[in-house]
């Protein structure tokens, strides 16, 4: 009985004496994750400012970052925020700012310009944007401009709709239909060949929905070794429009980290499909392409939804091509906010340096995701 009192008493003396140690020496990252705002630098500078202000956003402190700004007469926190966020639901609706870097680009005693690059962490992987902040000098403290864009009012509209849409009946419990349902759309790959990257190996392609129905589709491929030993096998998840209507193609990309293509004897590939119901709503015409050469090589354009509904995120593929019709390289890039009607959004899909010398033409197409209703 002593022993388990004695037990209990020093019990009790370690935790005050952990309590009284995490309260007088606190950890950093804790401190600063539970809101101790007094970890944050003095705003003493213009860099400092906007290293507090991307703090408060990684923080998500709106009222304190909105608080902070010179600028704030001229919209209201919650601008601020779908500034940050989205107006719509989107990627960055449920993204988190991961890091981020300042960057001085002109400074005087009173004001200076400040470039602030934003790294969200998605669902689908990291999301970059860029601002470039005027920081004010007010007093002994400086205040950062916020650049706010604001979210277009779109007019009251009547949208036609006129498109395509293909709905699936599957065999009931009831029913007496044989042994299965309807068939797999009928998919081939009509273009593959691997390229040595510095990380890996690279699969690209083009699958075909040679169909007159819609398809679900995916491709995976197994390296063998030169004595037909598995050497790894990997699926398309991402590099892919997994939805194909009847006649359409998609570029593919598989990827197999730390593998050398001398060490590949032969390539098995095989095309997956499965019947879905689709539509061929909403429409995204793809304005404004232009293809940038090397350096910075890259593929810009805009997106317009020419539906009456809303996109909630748009995936957009780029698939590049040498002069004698071969698949170089397939890029894609997420676009971080939802496509209105009619309202362009820009994209910008970038080619590494070595390959894009080899580019001569591009196909691009757009994968989309909307949560349902309209406007």
């Amino acid at each position: 009985m002593k022993s388990g009192r004695l037990l209990a008493i020093i019990l009790g003396a370690a935790t005050i004496a952990l309590v009284v140690i995490g309260t007088v020496w606190p950890v950093p990252s804790a401190a600063a994750y539970a809101g101790a705002q007094s970890m944050l630098a003095s705003s003493s500078t213009a860099e400092a400012a906007v290293r507090n202000l991307g703090d408060e956003i990684r923080a998500q402190a709106w009222e304190k970052a909105y608080g902070s700004l010179a600028n704030k007469a001229q919209f209201t926190e919650p601008e601020f925020v779908h500034d940050l966020t989205g107006y719509y639901p989107s990627l960055l609706t449920y993204s988190t700012l991961d890091k981020f870097e300042v960057r001085p680009l002109h400074a005087s005693d009173t004001d200076a310009e400040m470039q602030l690059t934003l790294h969200w962490a998605t669902v689908v992987g990291t999301s970059s944007s860029t601002r470039e902040l005027h920081v004010v000098k007010n007093g002994d403290t400086w205040q950062a401009e916020w650049p706010i864009v604001k979210q277009p009012a779109l007019p009251p509209q009547v949208i036609p709709v006129n498109y395509l849409r293909w709905d699936v009946i599957y065999r009931g419990p009831g029913d007496d239909w044989g042994s299965q349902d309807v068939e797999a759309p009928h998919v081939r790959i009509v273009d593959m060949h691997p390229v040595e990257r510095a990380d890996g190996v690279v699969i690209l392609g083009e699958l075909l929905n040679e169909d007159v129905v819609p398809a679900y589709v995916s491709v995976s491929a197994t390296l063998l070794s030169k004595n037909q030993s598995t050497i790894a096998t990997e699926g398309s998840f991402d590099k892919i429009s997994h939805l194909l209507l009847p006649k359409q193609v998609t570029p593919f990309f598989i990827k197999f980290p730390n593998v050398s293509l001398s060490d590949v004897g032969s390539i098995h590939m095989t095309p997956l499909s499965a019947l879905i119901a689709a539509s061929a709503d909403p429409v995204i015409e793809i304005g404004d392409e232009q293809l940038h050469p090397a350096p910075d090589a890259s593929l810009t354009g805009q997106l317009i939804n020419q539906s009456g509904q809303i996109v909630n995120v748009a995936h957009v593929l780029g698939t590049f091509y040498d002069k004698s019709g071969k698949v170089v390289w397939v890029a894609d890039q997420y676009v971080n906010q939802a496509l209105l009607p009619q309202s362009p959004v820009p994209f910008q899909i970038h080619v590494p340096e070595d390959l894009a010398r080899n580019v001569a033409t591009q196909r691009t197409v757009v994968s989309t995701y909307s949560s349902g209703g309209s406007l």
